[in-house]
Formats: structure tokens, C-alpha cells, sequence
């Protein structure tokens, strides 16, 4: 991971330097820096991150399903192939997710599987705020939501998702984010 940046450096940042830094913020979706980018400067890691996640929530509903299945499965084919990106390896391993027993395995797999019947599209979640037995039951909840209820429901996940890879990019800049969060 790069080393953090302060908000003045932030925004001071070559457009070039700063897509290639916030690009991977949204799984796959480097569109949505280009949009944070355009609104800076900002006064707190906190304002770059609702940043993003108005980009995401503004943009039609078609975008937002891409958005949505961008994200790769938990526990699913490509963690265990190794192809996953660098910010979901090591959220799905701050989860354990990494680790998991051949029972936790066929639960994440049978779960993943109902989830993209229903839903077609990848059960999402931010792993960084659950553990395991978390993000199974949170996965047989929603599977009782209406395809509407779990868009939306995934990109509120999406924007908790965002928020914590933004605040690991951007360290704490005392003069900008004095009573600014």
C-alpha cells in the first residue's frame, strides 16, 4: 500500500498521480476517482470519501449494478485463485475469510451461489466491519430482500467499503480536519 498522503498533498496531486492512486477505491470502477478528482480540493479524508459515494449513488442504476458486480465473491473462486485485488485480498483476510474450515468453505460457496440466483449479482459486504459468523448471517438475511432493497443495500456496503480504503490512503492532516469529519 502507498504511503498515505495528507489532504494537502492530495490535493495537490497531478490528476494522473491521484487516479492512480484512489482508482482502486471502487472495485474495478476507476470512473469514479476521475469524478472525486474533479471536486477537489477537500477539507477532510472524510469529505473525499462521501465524495466517492455520491459519485457511486448518483449514477444510474445500470452503473451501479456494473458497480455492484465488480466486486468479486467472498470466499469465492478468485480469492482462492489468487486473482483478487489487492484492497479485497486483504479485507477478506482482515476477516479471516482467508482461513476458512472446508465447512465455512461450502457454507460461503452455497450462500454465494443462492445469492447470485436471486440477486445476480456477488453478495457484497464490508468485511472490515464483521467476522465471519457476521458476514454468513448477514448473507442469509439479505437473501430475504427485494432486489431493490439489496441494490441499494449493497451500495451502502460499497460506500463503508470506500470509506475505509480512502481513510488507509489519507493520513490525518490536524490543520484540514479540525472539526471537518
Amino acid at each position: 500500500m502507498p504511503t498515505a498522503l495528507s489532504l494537502n498533498e492530495l490535493n495537490a496531486l497531478p490528476e494522473a498521480e491521484f487516479l492512480e492512486r484512489f482508482g482502486g477505491v471502487l472495485e474495478h470502477s476507476p470512473r469514479y476517482a476521475e469524478a472525486v478528482v474533479a471536486g477537489r480540493p477537500y477539507t477532510s479524508a472524510e469529505a473525499v470519501a462521501g465524495a466517492f459515494y455520491r459519485a457511486a449513488m448518483g449514477d444510474d442504476q445500470h452503473a451501479q449494478l456494473a458497480l455492484i458486480r465488480a466486486h468479486p465473491d467472498l470466499a469465492g473462486k478468485a480469492a482462492l485463485a489468487g486473482e483478487l485485488t489487492a484492497e479485497s485480498a486483504g479485507e477478506q483476510a482482515s476477516a479471516g475469510l482467508d482461513r476458512l474450515t472446508p465447512g465455512e468453505y461450502a457454507e460461503f460457496h452455497r450462500l454465494n451461489a443462492a445469492y447470485h440466483e436471486k440477486f445476480e449479482m456477488p453478495y457484497v459486504v464490508c468485511v472490515r466491519e464483521h467476522g465471519k459468523a457476521g458476514i454468513l448471517a448477514g448473507a442469509a438475511e439479505r437473501l430475504g430482500h427485494t432486489p431493490e432493497q439489496e441494490r441499494q443495500r449493497a451500495l451502502y456496503e460499497i460506500g463503508r467499503i470506500a470509506r475505509l480504503r480512502v481513510l488507509d490512503l489519507i493520513g490525518p492532516d490536524v490543520e484540514s480536519d479540525r472539526g471537518n469529519a
